[in-house]
């Protein structure tokens, strides 16, 4: 079971389609074992990136039951929805079939701190003993959580073990809840998203780990190695070879197209069709992806 130790890579992985998009289920195998073999730690399932919301509840069902089957890496699994019924069910069969936790978003946008807070609380006495995530995603939630509301969240709801941290600028956000934890306040476990755009400042200020889905998850895997045992400067080389590259993936309405090209050019998926509207390639588009990909190839090689 997911706890408030977590760390690592805990990669949001895609959700592969066939090129008539129907869910492909021999993908998830392979992507599954992708991930695994570039070094995740976890696995989260049916998040944003990863098109749950362009899922059936039988899609959901049958993407949990086979990630899960294919691994035993912890895997965190996407139940938000505006519907507390829906986010009941949808746990439910995630803890059935072996997950580790779930990850639950704010709903209900434009929302106070207090309106957050209270919604969480719900989550939380709902889901009794089952540990989640709070995933904190201003930029797609529209609801922005203070680190003060979020260190009463964590007070109030003891099986809100992980913070996603997502929010954008974010790393003062970090340090005010690493120095309430200092202070006396419950440790909570705090991985990072937004595509790993700012994991090395995120890891100099204290967090666990990544919880993203960059097509190249060993440079998450090193990062967080290499800052962990005070490799900083070698940290910063790496990091500063994947960036550009990193930056094109996080591109608003195409990084998800990218970042499944890039997922079949390396073998994970075997199709890059996205059910996400407006999520294609252009030639030109794959051409500057390629380029990024051929510098960043030459940049590592020469460290």
């Amino acid at each position: 079971m997911l706890d408030a130790t977590a760390s690592g890579v805990f990669t949001i992985a895609a959700t592969p389609f066939l090129p008539d998009g129907a869910l492909d289920l021999e993908s998830i195998d392979t992507m599954v074992d992708f991930y695994v073999e570039k070094g995740a730690t976890g696995l989260t399932i049916l998040g944003i990136m990863g098109e749950a919301g362009e899922l059936s509840t039988e899609e959901s069902q049958a993407m949990i039951e086979r990630v899960t089957a294919r691994t035993d890496l912890p895997v965190v699994v996407g139940v938000s929805s505006p519907r507390m019924d829906a986010v009941g069910g949808l746990t439910k069969v995630a803890m059935d079939r072996g997950a580790a936790g779930v990850m639950v978003a704010p709903q209900g946008a434009p929302a106070s701190d207090e309106d957050t807070i209270a919604y969480f609380q719900q989550v939380s006495q709902m889901l009794v003993d089952v540990p989640w995530v709070l995933q904190d995603f201003p930029l797609v939630t529209k609801i922005h959580i203070s680190a003060k509301a979020l260190r009463t969240i964590f007070d109030v709801c003891d099986n809100c073990v992980m913070l996603k941290h997502e929010d954008w600028p974010g790393l003062e956000k970090i340090s005010a809840l690493r120095a309430a934890e200092a202070d006396g306040a419950r440790k909570v476990s705090i991985l990072c998203g937004n595509g790993g755009q700012f994991l090395l400042e995120e890891m100099l200020r204290g967090v666990d780990g990544a919880m993203t889905g960059f097509a190249y998850p060993e440079m998450m895997r090193d990062i967080v190695s290499l800052c962990n045992h005070g490799e900083i400067d070698r940290a910063r080389d790496i990091f500063d070879a994947y960036l550009p590259l990193v930056r094109y993936e996080c591109q608003p309405g195409l990084g998800l197209a990218a970042r499944k090209y890039i997922l079949q050019r390396r073998g994970a998926i075997a199709h890059s069709t996205a059910r996400k509207a407006g999520a294609t390639l252009s030639a030109a588009a794959i051409d500057e992806i390629e380029t990024l990909i051929a510098r960043q190839e030459a940049r590592l090689s020469a460290l």
